[in-house]
């Protein structure tokens, strides 16, 4: 291939707008033509990137790379569109309404072997996380004993966000599938996959018909215990992970973001002591930057580019995450019979 990666952008607003900026920081990619039902018909900005109403229109550019920033109701239809183009795909999280149209999005990736497929999953390539599974890797406090994490911002509306993650036939869910989807991923990645879950789900707050409040507690087949609170009442924004190891523990707290509204971004170890006096050594350190969003997209690039593997967010992933999300809903007797939920409608392939 010569020159570099020909990137189309598939939803122009505030995401999409960032995913341009870190794409053309790059000597190997380059946007060329972008997306948006807010733009007017066709044409050409003054920095001779095309512009379209429409992901079909889009798709007739010629493009090595589409990157889908669409609400819920049609992000599966634009990588499935994407895919059967012969473009690399890489979507925003969540991956989808729901488990049927994410499974429907990997099952059409299925044989594409040249082709990457890859999801945003950006909190991953936060350096607090980054250190924290250093730490954890390296064996030094231990095993896994469990997790508590609680992900909260002040309503379901925030940062000047339109309403549609409000309205259940175009979201697919609330806080938990907007913003909770990104503690969910963590806690897989921290403690591995959980296979016994217990949820109380609740919209009593706002009244949408997506729900506002999830609490869960869930156990692996390992016996990781992992308890999450995701909320739209925290009215404070806060984001906060413990890990509870056998020989001390790790807490993330704070989380860089475009807002900069979660607080200062830093991880603390605890080391288990000698004494029972409950006061251990710890060692904070505290983060003054986020890779995360030029990071998830030089893995996707060099993916790309070296037919690497996709170590963060592949299909599988984005898969069982979401199948993870769809349990905690689930779980909850109330909640999935108010709205029809069928877990075996979420079973996923093997």
């Amino acid at each position: 291939m010569s020159g570099p990666l020909r990137a189309g952008i598939a939803g122009f607003g505030v995401v999409g707008k960032r995913r341009r900026e870190v794409i053309d920081q790059r000597d190997d990619m380059k946007t060329v033509a972008v997306c948006d039902r807010t733009l007017a018909d066709s044409g050409t900005f003054d920095d001779g990137v095309r512009f379209f109403d429409t992901y079909q229109n889009l798709l007739g550019e010629d493009l090595d790379v589409l990157f889908v920033c669409m609400s819920n109701d049609i992000a599966a239809e634009v990588c499935i569109a994407g895919l059967n183009a012969g473009l690399h795909v890489f979507c925003e999280k969540p991956p989808a309404r729901d488990v049927a149209e994410t499974q429907a999005v990997v099952d059409c990736h299925v044989g594409k072997t040249g082709q990457k497929l890859k999801y945003g999953f950006n909190h991953r390539y936060h350096d607090s996380v980054q250190d924290a599974l250093a730490i954890l890797r390296s064996g030094d406090l231990g095993e896994v004993i469990n997790l508590r994490g609680v992900y909260g911002k002040s309503q379901l509306i925030t940062f000047d966000q339109t309403s549609w993650r409000t309205q259940r036939d175009l979201a697919g869910g609330g806080v938990l599938l907007d913003q909770g989807i990104h503690m969910i991923d963590l806690m897989r990645l921290f403690g591995g996959d959980f296979t016994d879950v217990k949820s109380f789900v609740s919209n009593q707050v706002w009244g949408y018909d997506v729900e506002d409040n999830a609490y869960a507690l869930m156990r692996s087949e390992s016996g990781v215990v992992a308890m999450l609170h995701s909320s739209a009442s925290q009215w404070r924004h806060r984001f906060m992970l413990e890990i509870g190891l056998t020989k001390g523990a790790l807490t993330l707290s704070g989380i860089l973001s475009g807002s900069k509204s979660y607080g200062a971004e830093t991880l603390t170890v605890t080391y288990r002591g000698e004494s029972d006096y409950g006061d251990p050594r710890e060692e904070t350190t505290r983060y003054n930057r986020d890779p995360s969003w030029a990071m998830e997209v030089a893995e996707f690039a060099d993916a790309i580019l070296n037919d690497g593997p996709i170590n963060n967010g592949s299909g599988a992933d984005a898969l069982a995450t979401m199948k993870l999300v769809y349990d905690v809903y689930c779980a909850d007797p109330d909640w999935r019979a108010t709205w029809g939920l069928n877990p075996s409608d979420q079973e996923l392939i093997s």
